[in-house]
């Protein structure tokens, strides 16, 4: 590119110079370009007047614009002149300088074709589909007319090769508000996050630009079988921050410690002297625990268990057994219930009273001479 344009006036005209027209006529193909002190007008083609392709002449330049141009060609009494090549001098001299320094940049989206985006930076750019986003697209047509900032992930002004990412700035945008975020937070902080994306072993949370994990332990008080029953993505939930670790940018949280516990208020929800039901979760050599409430077990004390001296509990109870408890005792500081079954069975060995029916015809004989014969016959053995 010459150091300097050309003064035009006064000067003469040679292929390769730069020159300064002012656009005279547009047509459909092309666009009459007068030059100051040039003896003729000079023709720049629809094909020579933008890096990409246009339908009509118009679309780029209107009357009255002042334009820079090249001689590529001097025919008799006309000059053909090109606007897209004094636009790639000077384009690819400033996007060399960009790629060096890794800057980005916004441009315009001109045009989507199969494949990617199409930028006009004085040369034609070129998005490829993968480096428009950091997730899958579908459909690119409503990016076209949009302003994006880009970075150069290849240039090579030899081949007039230039691709463009609009994905590594957002990467890098997220990047740098990771480490900001991971700054910001420490253990114990409770935050405000929306569920990502689930996992058999948990959830990944977003606290505002960076995940952190919620292991399917930390979900819920209860045992948890499967994440995506107890969340879904896109909901919102409050976390407590268990750890951090801004090296391996990793945060572990937990819902449950923002969740009221199982024991909260259990003494209005399981009264003393209530009957329930519960399930046996554990046997143990002093009785059984019982599970009366998700997360909530009570002991039922190997004397509770029966009205019947038993040995061990395992003589009349298995682990997953439905049985039905009396509340003897609630303590909710020490998260502690006391159960008994023995209070909701009958005594066996209760002495029974004796009960004597009298004959209902008078057969003539009392109880006593009954008693008293008998005791005659001992007599008089």
């Amino acid at each position: 590119m010459s150091e300097e344009m050309n003064a035009n006036a006064g000067q003469e005209f040679r292929e390769g110079d730069i020159v300064k027209g002012v656009a005279a006529k547009v047509e459909d193909k092309a666009v009459t370009v007068s030059i100051e002190g040039a003896p003729f007008d000079g023709i720049v083609p629809i094909s020579e007047l933008s890096s990409l392709h246009i339908e009509k002449a118009s679309d780029v330049v209107s009357v009255g614009d002042e334009l820079e141009l090249v001689i590529t060609k001097i025919e008799e009494e006309n000059f053909v002149l090109s606007k897209r090549k004094v636009d790639a001098m000077k384009a690819w001299d400033k996007l060399e300088a960009q790629f060096a320094s890794g800057e980005s940049f916004e441009a315009e989206v001109k045009d989507v074709v199969k494949g990617g985006l199409v930028v006009d930076l004085g040369v034609r750019g070129f998005v490829p589909a993968s480096l428009v986003e950091d997730y899958f697209v579908e459909d690119f047509e409503d990016y076209k007319g949009k302003t994006l900032r880009f970075k150069i992930t290849e240039l090579d002004k030899e081949k007039g090769r230039l691709i463009l990412s609009h994905r590594a700035v957002v990467e890098e945008q997220k990047n740098s508000k990771k480490k900001q975020v991971l700054g910001g937070i420490k253990e114990g902080d409770i935050l405000e996050g929306t569920v990502q994306r689930i996992a058999p072993f948990g959830a990944f949370i977003d606290i505002g630009g960076v995940d952190g994990l919620v292991h399917i332990s930390q979900v819920a008080h209860e045992h948890v079988e499967d994440v995506a029953t107890v969340l879904s993505k896109g909901q919102a939930v409050k976390v407590k921050v268990l750890s951090v670790d801004p090296s391996n940018e990793r945060i572990s949280l937990s819902i449950k410690d923002t969740l009221p516990g199982p024991w909260t208020n259990i003494e209005d929800r399981v009264a003393k002297g209530s009957v329930l039901k519960g399930t046996v979760k554990r046997l143990v050599s002093f009785g059984a625990f019982v599970e009366v409430l998700p997360s909530i077990e009570g002991l039922v004390h190997i004397s509770q268990i029966s009205h019947k001296h038993i040995n061990t509990p395992h003589e009349v109870l298995k682990e997953g057994q439905e049985v039905e408890v009396k509340v003897l005792d609630v303590n909710e500081a020490e998260k502690r219930l006391s159960l008994s079954m023995k209070e909701l069975q009958e005594n066996p060995e209760k002495v029974e009273e004796f009960d004597y029916e009298l004959p209902e015809e008078n057969t003539g004989f009392s109880l006593s001479d009954v008693i008293g014969d008998q005791l005659k016959g001992f007599t008089n053995k």
